[in-house]
């Protein structure tokens, strides 16, 4: 297992190499420098020695992929490409445009982010899994096609609806939760509540059919009707026969976007006043700071790629069966 793991961060690093180049060539060959600082420094008449001092303060005032004005390696490590890639692969994310460290904002801000995904995310896969298992313990009964149909109405509409008629529903009409905001320590929980609820209930229709769909074909299997040829009850084959079987697909689709919850949440956080990544980002594509912007496109790829590694990992836990090479 250890020489597919090391495998693994092998093709893994080689992809971070691409979204590199990729995220490099949408940032800094489409969008000039140039045109990255009239955009910071704002105005409709902006000079040409003010464009230069703001390149010169950022690190911008040197070739993008080729230096021909040095020799030797600084004819590629005097460029935009080495001085903002090279980093992003030893952790260093450096500067935002506004001056401010960015590895120091993603440290501030990734409590926020997870105190808010981590609870949506556990709380979400429990009640989804013994939902769908209930309507599979009801299957082919006026249940099942009542949870069936309010599954395919609650993934039928958008997740902003929810936000917006549950701010406007328990916060501002009812006043059980605060509309926005954040707080630390315990405190924090009255304005978790609400976005928390309302993130576990607008993933529960397109979840529920998933692992629904999952269940239902392990309940036709033998060693389900081995299992209640010897008497066991419908609830015990579904609790100990069909869940543990049905787990590996279920890792599948959870424990690849584990990694991702310190990314945060971009719609939840911005519309709650939460200050973690995921609002961080939309602040940063506002204002059109693309250092940013970069630097969380990279961690997100390193984020799935980790996700993609622990899920092949995984797979040997729930099914001692199945063994890496």
């Amino acid at each position: 297992m250890l020489g597919y793991i090391v495998r693994r961060l092998a093709y893994g690093f080689l992809v971070l190499l691409g979204v590199n180049a990729l995220t490099f060539v949408l940032f800094f060959a489409v969008n000039t420098p140039d045109d990255m600082a009239r955009l910071a420094i704002g105005g409709r008449y902006v000079t040409a020695e003010a464009v230069e001092a703001w390149k010169k303060q950022h690190g911008y005032d040197v070739p993008l992929v080729f230096n021909s004005a040095r020799s030797g390696t600084e004819k590629f490590t005097e460029t935009i490409f080495y001085r903002r890639s090279a980093p992003l692969l030893k952790g260093d994310l450096g500067m935002s445009d506004a001056g401010r460290s960015i590895n120091r904002e993603i440290a501030e801000r990734v409590g926020p982010s997870l105190a808010l995904a981590v609870p949506t995310f556990l709380l979400g896969v429990m009640v989804m899994v013994l939902f769908s298992l209930a309507l599979v313990f009801v299957r082919r009964t006026t249940l099942e096609w009542a949870g069936v149909a309010f599954s395919v109405g609650v993934m039928s509409v958008s997740g902003l609806f929810y936000i917006i008629v549950g701010q406007w529903l328990f916060a501002k009409t009812l006043r059980l939760v605060p509309v926005s905001g954040f707080d630390d320590g315990w405190r924090m929980t009255v304005f978790l509540v609400l976005p928390v609820a309302i993130g576990i209930f607008s993933r529960l229709g397109s979840d529920t059919l998933l692992y629904r769909t999952m269940f239902l074909e392990e309940v036709g299997k033998d060693y389900v009707r081995t299992a209640r040829a010897k008497g066991a009850s419908e609830a015990r084959v579904m609790l100990r026969h069909v869940l543990p079987n049905a787990m590996l697909p279920i890792l599948t689709s959870t424990v690849a976007v584990f990694p991702l919850l310190f990314m945060g949440s971009l719609i939840m956080e911005s519309f709650f006043g939460i200050p973690g990544l995921g609002s961080y980002t939309i602040d940063a594509i506002n204002a059109q700071d693309f250092a940013i912007v970069r630097a969380m496109v990279f961690l997100g790829t390193a984020a799935y790629i980790v996700g993609l590694i622990l899920t092949d990992v995984s797979y040997t836990i729930a099914d001692p069966r199945i063994r890496l090479r």
